[in-house]
């Protein structure tokens, strides 16, 4: 299968592996997606300058195929940047009482909660993957022209035309319309991410008639016929998550695996529990309960912080009640454990 967006990136199938953050990203994954024809992606959003250098140096050591790194534009959201100790105390309260069930010590207040961007964009540059993905905005043009200069080719994130038409104003090569029905956050940037949601169809349609920009589709795509669907309504390529993220090649726990492939997959629901972003995963504590205190979270990334400490905290024990279950709406027609079947069945 050969289109627009395998040519301009170099693969043989028109399949991207979605980017995940947290560590849910592998070498593993990346590559064997990249080396059986699929583009390869890694979500670097939690790591510095350094830490993206030394991750291309590990891809390139384990693929000779093009792959990309994903960043998050936006790194924090409104008063998420900064905390007085006034403000970290306050909303300790919320969390005290979940870290000494699980017997962790009160954190120190960090000196930032999430890498900056502009400390992670050079780094991206200098390395240069064939593809850098992003999500939550748009980089300056400074940062567009680079990639143009580079020959990176720049992947954008939208939920709504009207994002579309923004990063196609802008120049962005290829457009990743990305409907409500995905796993994992929503990367909506104009708007209110409640009040951009947009069913995968709908919004390709939308978006490859009326952008010059190729398309790629994601959301809730997990098998051959939706991948063919999404194709025939326009888009040049598909992007899967929760499939890959099912694969044991990925980064996810035991745990996290084991509930997609349940009966619980086939309920999934969005939340702003995990992060402080909405995102779309299958309940479990840490959704029914900061769910109903959505009002008194610290925004993003200072919610993600505390809970990402009662995530590896919960996964030590061999517990799910406060892991980020990530998981799109396709879930429950899993099949495949590994991305050599999963592209397989694909192509």
């Amino acid at each position: 299968m050969t289109s627009q967006v395998s040519s301009m990136l170099g693969i043989e199938l028109p399949i991207v592996q979605g980017p995940f953050g947290g560590g849910l990203s592998t070498i593993e994954l990346v590559s064997t997606a990249s080396n059986e024809g699929a583009l390869g992606s890694f979500g670097a959003h939690y790591l510095d300058g350094a830490g993206i250098t030394d991750l291309a140096s590990q891809l390139r050591m384990a693929t000779t195929k093009p792959f990309a790194l994903n960043l998050w534009v936006q790194d924090h959201d409104l008063g998420g940047d900064d905390m007085s100790d006034e403000m970290f105390e306050s909303a300790w309260e919320i969390y005290a009482p979940y870290f000494a069930e699980m017997a962790l010590a009160k954190p120190g207040r960090p000196e930032i909660y999430h890498p900056r961007f502009e400390d992670q964009i050079d780094a991206l540059l200098e390395a240069r993957p064939s593809a850098f993905s992003f999500v939550f905005g748009i980089p300056s043009a400074k940062i567009l022209a680079e990639c143009k200069r580079l020959g990176i080719i720049a992947i954008g994130a939208v939920t709504t035309l009207a994002e579309a038409q923004a990063m196609d104003d802008a120049g962005v090569d290829i457009i990743l319309a990305t409907g409500f029905e995905a796993g994992g956050h929503r990367p909506s940037f104009l708007q209110k991410a409640e009040d951009s949601l947009m069913g995968t169809l709908a919004l390709t349609r939308l978006v490859s008639s009326n952008i010059r920009r190729p398309v790629i589709s994601a959301g809730g795509l997990s098998d051959r016929q939706s991948v063919a669907a999404v194709l025939q309504a326009g888009a040049e390529a598909a992007q899967l998550g929760t499939a890959f993220l099912a694969c044991h090649e990925s980064g996810a726990s035991k745990l996290h695996k084991d509930v997609l492939f349940s009966q619980r997959a086939s309920d999934t629901v969005l939340s702003r529990s995990y992060s402080g972003r909405l995102a779309r995963g299958i309940p479990n504590r840490i959704i029914r309960e900061f769910h109903e205190r959505a009002a008194e979270l610290p925004p993003f990334p200072i919610h993600s912080w505390f809970a990402g400490k009662l995530k590896a905290a919960s996964i030590a024990r061999e517990s799910e009640e406060f892991v980020s279950l990530y998981a799109g709406q396709g879930a429950p027609l899993l099949e495949h454990k590994t991305v050599r079947a999963l592209l397989d069945a694909l192509s």
